[in-house]
């Protein structure tokens, strides 16, 4: 009877005692007190370094895994796609180029628009002490529209739409969302992913782009007002100073990081579990994965074209 009434308690169960002799409910109440203080206390075992590093070094290996198999299945729906294309969802890409694009333009112009003015000041002050102000037009030229515009955009990017996809995605499993959508047939990836994926891909050069002139001309005003570069010096050295070699290699990284960021977002989004705190835990990790693995990918693409000797820069600089 004992036993009963402790499983009874433990599921949450409400139990009465009803019809008993006093000297029973003694006995039952007597027998919790002493249960109660003879349990054995837990001492927790400490790991050792090694047993940690060793636990550590799975998990990643075991999320390395699932988050390639994610990239799988999410490619080889994307051929699916290609091959039908009548299976594309062009209302939700639509849906999601006016929400992570449109919306964001005014962040992005005045990011890029700051750091072209700061880049061309900053360098600018030391370009002068040499009497080459000109070559401002070479730094801010180079460094915006090859490295630092596509990169701090996908930081933007990251932060703001892969965020929010890892939020959609992680509320709709906390509220058994996804599993109504399989319970009708629906392939959830095909629904939420996809579209995402793609809206990002064709989104991100667009954004790069309008980017890049909003940085340049935030210098173009340093360098005229503060280092008497007149508008017609710096248009006419900036085709010469930047190449269409080094403009596309900025260009075409973006797809590439839309790429990571999507498929980040996404799959932290698939997997949280639990309650709604859970989501925002798996929204500050998709984050933080997105950015650092963006910008692995740019290091790696700096590496590749160096090695391939593509848009090599001007033997001045």
């Amino acid at each position: 009877l004992f036993r009963t009434y402790k499983v009874l308690e433990k599921v949450g169960r409400s139990v009465t005692l009803q019809s008993f002799d006093s000297e029973h409910t003694d006995l039952l109440d007597m027998m919790t007190t002493y249960v109660t203080k003879l349990q054995p206390t837990i001492v927790p075992v400490k790991s050792s370094f090694l047993e940690n590093l060793g636990k550590s070094t799975c998990k990643t290996f075991n999320n390395l895994i699932n988050f390639l198999a994610f990239v799988g299945k999410t490619f080889t729906l994307v051929g699916r796609e290609v091959i039908s294309p009548s299976r594309i969802r062009w209302q939700a890409i639509f849906s999601n180029l006016y929400a992570d694009g449109l919306t964001a333009l005014p962040i992005i112009g005045m990011l890029a628009f700051l750091t072209g003015v700061v880049l061309a000041y900053q360098g600018g002050i030391q370009l002068s002490m040499y009497g080459a102000n000109i070559f401002i037009v070479d730094l801010v030229g180079i460094t915006l529209l090859r490295e630092l515009v596509p990169l701090l955009t996908a930081i933007i990017i990251a932060g703001r739409s892969g965020s929010a996809y890892t939020a959609q995605i992680g509320t709709m499993r906390v509220t058994n969302e996804i599993d109504a959508l399989c319970t009708i047939g629906i392939v959830p990836m095909e629904l939420l992913v996809l579209p995402k994926l793609l809206s990002l891909i064709i989104l991100m050069p667009l954004i790069t782009a309008y980017a890049d002139v909003i940085g340049v001309f935030g210098s173009m005003l340093v360098a005229k007002f503060s280092f008497e570069v007149s508008i017609t010096d710096f248009l006419h050295r900036f085709p010469e100073a930047v190449s269409t070699t080094n403009y596309l290699i900025g260009i075409g990284k973006t797809p590439i990081f839309a790429t990571v960021i999507a498929l980040v977002g996404c799959y932290q989004g698939f997997r949280v579990k639990g309650g709604a705190d859970q989501v925002g835990k798996q929204v500050t990790l998709s984050v933080v994965q997105a950015i650092f693995l963006v910008i692995i990918v740019d290091a790696i693409l700096s590496v590749i074209f160096s090695w391939l000797g593509i848009g090599a820069l001007p033997s001045f600089i």
